[in-house]
């Protein structure tokens, strides 16, 4: 059974589609109708016109009498406004709509990197990449082949309904009930029964996504398991569903087309016998008859539109279910408040937990970091540094206290490299920077030199996860991806970790120098890192247990309970 969409969730999709670009939907849905409407006053015309010239010339008196200029001339200014009227058209509404699905996944990865948000779609990574991908494009559905087309058909349908009122009326209130309504009925009719393989098909697309991308990304873990050949047939039997779906819908598309050509054939045929019947009963002339009889064909072209769109709107109600609450919220503000002048950090009583965490791990936590100032966190493994950093930098809400900092820029225990150039990998920092300035970064990482000796140097191409690199190496580019950003407050976690201590060395004293005039705290349990620091901190059981600023005694105290090199 698929689960009832959410009526709150699509008007969730539908107010922020109005709101961002309801000017540009409307002049595309507008332009589409004119379009549709000079095609069908461009085919009764030339249809009038063909047969009125040929009973014209039946006699000399008439054929001089005939005015050929005034109907060619306006069949070449619905011919090219036409053409005119469909590029803009497809301009405006592929714009509006491309547009419109840029800014949706703007919203949602931006209400997604909200503290105690993030972490529970980072546990599953396929479905993150199927909400911002797959589901936010099927919701041009909603508009590209649900909205415009229905415009579009309501348009021409009244537009055929009023011509062919001219010679009886009662035939224009027929083939407007006829076009209109048994269009809309066949597309009600395939959008209900073509929501349940819809589900089916997204659902299994995003299984075989899942399945590829564990598979892809574990095949080394799969195939020393033994569970490589489980994988392939998981994917298999994923695979197998899709197709089941697939074909569930192409059937229902086949099944509908033959309706709606079979409502056409019926349209015209009706049109053909009213038209004969308007001439016999002296309504209307042949030509003119002929010119009704093609507006009314021209009436049934947007029922081919309505096919798609009423096989798609099964998937974008998904999918507005799915991301609809969360666009439906409006992005949180600023959870750091600005510190007092001259501080960097100012952390008063805080009680904090990482996401995901039953209980605190922070306790009373009262820390200032002055402007310019260099302070280490020491303590052993599970005191609650990497949350203090990450209550820092903003990716924690303080369960109680008070929090304020500046802007801050983060390099977390792990290396977030990504399968792109290393150009690309340090661009993420400051998309704007210059070749000089990444050779600067990479020259203070102590990266330099070895991107120097790659064949491609900074178009280096990196595989899954940094792969290429090694995890000393992966580091120090993750460091010089840091020293590109432009902020008043760094916060490193092991910055050196599997680097060799000579090489740690290098890069903590040009660390060192290129942080002149910023305020770092460090997350270290390694001597070398802690040597860095004006002030060091120990952190036990997530509470600050001690204190020590360099010269004190204290401080070589904890200098020597650290690991060296």
């Amino acid at each position: 059974m698929t689960r009832r969409h959410r009526p709150g969730a699509l008007r969730a999709v539908l107010q922020l589609l109005w709101r961002d670009r309801a000017r540009a939907l409307l002049a595309g849905a507008a332009l589409a109708a004119t379009t549709a409407l000079a095609g069908m006053a461009l085919l009764g015309l030339s249809g009038w016109f063909i047969s009125a010239t040929a009973f014209a010339g039946l006699s000399a008196a008439t054929a001089l009498a005939f005015d050929v200029f005034a109907p060619s001339a306006g069949i070449r200014l619905l011919a090219l406004g036409r053409t005119g009227l469909r590029y803009a058209e497809r301009l405006v509404t592929h714009d509006a709509t491309l547009a419109v699905l840029a800014g949706l996944r703007e919203r949602l990865l931006r209400g997604w990197a909200q503290p105690r948000v993030a972490h529970r779609l980072l546990a599953r990574p396929a479905r993150l990449l199927f909400r911002l991908t797959a589901d936010v494009d099927a919701l041009d559905a909603l508009y590209l082949r649900v909205a415009v087309p229905l415009a579009t058909l309501a348009a021409t349908g009244l537009a055929a309904a009023l011509v062919w009122a001219f010679a009886a009326p009662w035939a224009g209130l027929g083939l407007g009930v006829a076009v209109s309504g048994g269009g809309l009925l066949l597309a009600w009719r395939c959008a209900r029964q073509a929501r349940r393989p819809a589900y089916r098909r997204a659902q299994a697309q995003e299984q075989l996504r899942a399945i590829a991308i564990d598979l892809v990304a574990g095949q080394t873990e799969l195939a020393m398991a033994g569970r490589l050949p489980a994988q392939c047939a998981a994917l298999a039997q994923a695979d197998a569903r899709l197709a089941v779906a697939e074909r569930a819908l192409n059937r229902l598309e086949a099944r509908t087309a033959t309706g709606l050509g079979a409502l056409a054939a019926a349209v015209l045929t009706a049109g053909l016998l009213l038209a004969a019947w308007c001439v016999e009963q002296g309504r209307t002339g042949m030509p003119a008859a002929v010119g009704l009889l093609l507006v009314a064909l021209a009436a049934t072209e947007p029922l081919a539109g309505l096919r798609r769109g009423a096989l798609d709107l099964g998937r974008a109600l998904l999918a507005a279910r799915r991301v609809g609450p969360r666009l439906a919220e409006e992005p949180a503000t600023a959870v750091l408040r600005t510190p007092p002048a001259g501080v960097a950090l100012h952390l008063d009583a805080v009680d904090a937990a990482p996401a995901g965490a039953a209980a605190p791990v922070l306790h009373g936590i009262g820390l200032q970091l002055r402007a310019g100032e260099r302070v280490a966190l020491v303590g052993a493994s599970g005191a609650g540094k990497s949350t203090l950093l990450a209550l820092a930098a903003g990716e924690l809400v303080p369960l109680s206290g008070a929090c304020s900092a500046r802007t801050a820029c983060l390099m977390t225990q792990r290396s977030e490299l990504f399968a792109d150039s290393l150009r690309d990998n340090l661009l993420l920092a400051r998309p704007g920077a210059d070749d000089a300035a990444l050779w600067q970064a990479l020259h203070a990482a102590g990266l330099d030199g070895l991107v120097r000796g790659l064949p491609r140097g900074l178009d280096t191409v990196l595989g899954e996860g940094g792969l290429g690199l090694s995890g000393g190496q992966a580091r120090r580019l993750a460091l010089a991806r840091l020293l590109l950003r432009d902020a008043p407050l760094w916060l490193l976690d092991e910055p050196t970790e599997a680097v060799d201590a000579a090489t740690a060395r290098d890069v903590l004293a040009r660390l060192a120098t290129a942080a002149a005039g910023r305020s770092l705290l460090v997350a270290t349990h390694l001597r070398r890192e802690a040597e860095l620091a004006d002030r060091l901190v120990c952190l036990a059981h997530g509470r600050i247990v001690a204190e020590a600023r360099r010269g004190e005694p204290l401080f070589d105290r904890l200098l020597q309970q650290l690991r060296p090199d």
